[in-house]
């Protein structure tokens, strides 16, 4: 009994060891293709919070003057849509405005291309009169003559041999037919293609608002009926939970709207100075792009370097780089670490591979939604006793 008893219960433990091992991959796999299957509906789900949390406190100040919440919540949405209808007008004039200057800006590119492809040139012609003897020069001339002159008659002697093409047979209208009605439905295919997943963003983006406006109006009633999930102990874990998810995101997502802002300010005050085209339009793209991990500098000067071209003189390029550099330099070291710093503590490594991730799973999106979901992880995981290694690994 002893021969069979001891192969069969080391079997059943290697069963049981594979099937706790496989549930947690066969469960991650699900997650991660959930996500990325339906980024559309957690994009937009998760713009609804944001904006929610960015809100927030405007909410919270009318219902201090004795607001109800669900009219506070209307009044800070209306005053909220109204402001974008107002920014988004000013944006369309400056756009049509360089619209109307595409011209110039294309003629300033093309000679900006073709003065760098003559450098180029001139520095390979330098280059090669440095490394090649003048004798193997000439040599190498002639030899490229010689093979100009090959190819040529070989090109006339095959104009002479080539025969006449054939006939063209004129063929059936019903073929014409045919292909018509293949191309036709090749390009509508396509449009189709491009007019429905615009019809998906469209009709995402517009449950955004009444999202927000649900999300403020019923705010404690979803704490409460979120926590009636959990009793005990479990209950006081998830509303710490709860509350340092919220506090985490508040401090990323209001910070660097607030940060944003004034980034924006300083940058089109900046621009306006040194007479830069369109600051109220450059100065606030530069600023909030300024925001963007890792690569923020970099975005952050296409929009006035693209401005400056209608202008190209050195000095203001000179102008734009160094404003901006500065901007970013004292933003990301000062005023950041106070703002969002405190708060969302979270390494570099870890902030790198959730940015890879993120931007895998959902594109341009998941590099912005990147950090604030990393944040709220963290959160849950310094509140949940099994799990705090994992809050320690995230942390910095």
């Amino acid at each position: 009994m002893a021969t069979v008893t001891k192969p069969f219960s080391s079997t059943h433990k290697a069963v049981q060891d594979a099937r706790r091992l496989s549930l947690p991959l066969i469960a991650g796999g699900v997650v991660i293709a959930a996500l990325y299957f339906g980024r559309m509906l957690f994009i937009t789900f998760l713009a609804a919070v944001i904006i929610a949390f960015i809100l927030e406190p405007f909410v919270a100040l009318l219902v201090r003057v004795r607001l109800p919440r669900s009219l506070a919540a209307f009044v800070v949405c209306t005053l909220a849509l109204l402001g974008l209808y107002v920014v988004g007008m000013g944006a369309y004039s400056q756009l049509a405005d360089i619209y109307d200057e595409l011209p110039r800006y294309s003629q300033r590119i093309g000679d900006i291309v073709d003065s760098v492809q003559q450098k180029l040139s001139q520095m390979e012609e330098r280059t090669y009169q440095m490394v090649v003897p003048a004798r193997q020069r000439q040599q190498q001339q002639q030899d490229d003559r010689a093979r100009t002159q090959q190819v040529q008659e070989q090109s006339r002697k095959r104009r002479k041999t080539v025969e006449p093409p054939p006939p063209l047979i004129p063929q059936p209208p019903a073929i014409q037919e045919v292909r018509i009605h293949e191309d036709r439905t090749a390009i509508a295919d396509y449009l189709y293609s491009r007019l429905n997943s615009f019809y998906e963003i469209l009709l995402m983006v517009s449950f955004v608002p009444f999202l927000v406006y649900f999300m403020l109006s019923w705010r404690d009633h979803l704490n409460r009926s979120f926590l009636q999930f959990f009793q005990g102990e479990g209950r006081m874990v998830a509303a710490r939970s709860l509350e340092g998810i919220a506090g985490m995101v508040r401090a990323f997502v209001v910070g660097n709207f607030l940060l944003g802002i004034l980034l924006a300010v300083l940058s089109s005050a900046i621009f306006w100075v040194i007479r830069l085209p369109f600051p109220l339009l450059v100065g606030p793209l530069s600023g909030f792009l300024s925001l963007v991990p890792y690569i923020g500098l970099p975005l952050a000067l296409v929009p006035p370097l693209f401005a400056a071209l209608a202008v190209n003189r050195f000095p203001i390029y000179v102008a734009v780089v160094v404003g901006v550099a500065l901007l970013h330099l004292v933003a990301m070291n000062v005023f950041y670490p106070k703002v969002v710093g405190s708060r969302v503590h979270l390494n570099p490594l870890v902030v790198t591979v959730s940015l890879m991730l993120w931007g895998f799973l959902w594109d341009a999106p998941g590099l912005l939604l990147a950090i604030p979901l990393t944040a709220g992880l963290k959160a849950v995981c310094d509140n949940v006793q099994g799990l705090r290694a994992f809050g320690k690994f995230l942390g910095d």
